[in-house]
């Protein structure tokens, strides 16, 4: 049996494997203008070719981008759902990226209309200030609600909230802010550079490193909170590091892709029935991975599937994430009936 789990693990991990390089060569290659795979490597080995601009300048920050903050975005999810032992709680359902959202639309309006340069990280500062804002609201009324689906429907009206504020904000806004608030608040991963890429891939780096170290505590407290205090888990600390940690990851995203939909939530339950476990030391490398590979494969169609047209990145998250959503919610209703 033991054996026979091993094998399942080693196939899961090379499936998402091949899955994030496949969906890495795909997005580099496919666009409205075609690069070859050979014309990709010879420019990789430093060979001058025919559409160098467009694969360096624009093909390969959005993968990487989408790679970076897919993984981080499932990541997130899986942190929340632990947290508060919900299977549907996520950055985007609770309000945390819609808080995220609302502190960067006002640094974008009241900042950078006063021809304030404002700069990456100074971005993921103020989406973490939101983020931490909504997830405080979502906390004290944890505290007040006994149902899991009131916190839930507790998080819908935070983000509400915070979207009216948005609202409010961008009637402030000149014409020209209004534009890019909109592009931005759509979700996308287009005009990344190479700066917000190395500061997204250090912040990334360390938080997931964090995560990843917490991966003993993290299974205990899955287990319930008396059985991880009985094997010495400060739960204090350990929820608090959760708040924090899913906090940043979540701003990360909002500050440079804007809000994405339902790869929070879809993307932990789906790697969870390919591993056919729970364990956090395996899942959490297994939902970055994952992450990565749901939002270039949705980044992709965003690009294509009425190119010259573009969709905007929630679009397609939510065509395929919400139906997953649905499928975990009836599951979980017939396991309860049964």
């Amino acid at each position: 049996m033991q054996h026979r789990r091993k094998m399942r693990y080693t196939a899961a991990f090379l499936l998402l494997g091949i899955g994030v390089l496949a969906a890495v060569a795909l997005n580099v290659c496919i666009g409205t203008v075609e690069i070859p795979l050979a014309d990709i490597l010879s420019s990789l080995r430093g060979q001058t070719i025919q559409n160098e601009r467009i694969l360096w300048d624009i093909r390969l920050p959005r993968t990487l981008a989408a790679l970076i903050l897919g993984g981080a975005l499932a990541l997130a999810g899986y942190l929340l759902q632990t947290f508060f032992h919900n299977p549907i709680a996520g950055p985007f359902v609770l309000g945390i990226s819609s808080g995220a959202k609302m502190a960067v639309a006002l640094v974008m309006v009241f900042l950078m209309g006063r021809a304030v340069r404002v700069s990456s990280t100074a971005m993921i500062a103020a989406a973490f200030l939101g983020a931490m804002l909504s997830m405080g609201f979502v906390l004290v009324m944890s505290r007040k609600v006994e149902q899991m689906s009131m916190l839930i429907v507790s998080g819908v009206m935070i983000g509400y909230i915070c979207s009216a504020i948005t609202e409010l904000v961008v009637t402030f806004a000149s014409d020209a802010q209004i534009v890019n608030l909109h592009n931005w608040s759509r979700g996308s991963f287009s005009g990344m550079t190479w700066e917000q890429v190395q500061v997204m891939a250090g912040v990334v780096a360390v938080t997931s490193a964090v995560v990843f170290l917490l991966s003993k505590p993290l299974g205990a407290y899955q287990l319930g909170e008396a059985y991880a205090r009985n094997m010495g888990v400060n739960i204090r600390l350990l929820r608090a590091l959760l708040v924090v940690l899913s906090s940043f990851l979540s701003a990360c995203i909002v500050a440079f892709a804007g809000p994405v939909s339902f790869v929070g939530i879809a993307v932990p339950h789906l790697v969870k029935s390919l591993l056919g476990t729970a364990k956090p030391i395996l899942m959490i490398p297994a939902c970055f991975l994952g992450g990565s590979v749901f939002c270039l494969f949705c980044d992709l169609l965003s690009r294509i599937l009425f190119a010259p047209t573009e969709l905007s990145i929630s679009t397609v998250t939510a065509i395929f994430g919400a139906p997953v959503v649905l499928w975990v919610m009836i599951r979980r209703r017939q396991e309860r009936t049964a």
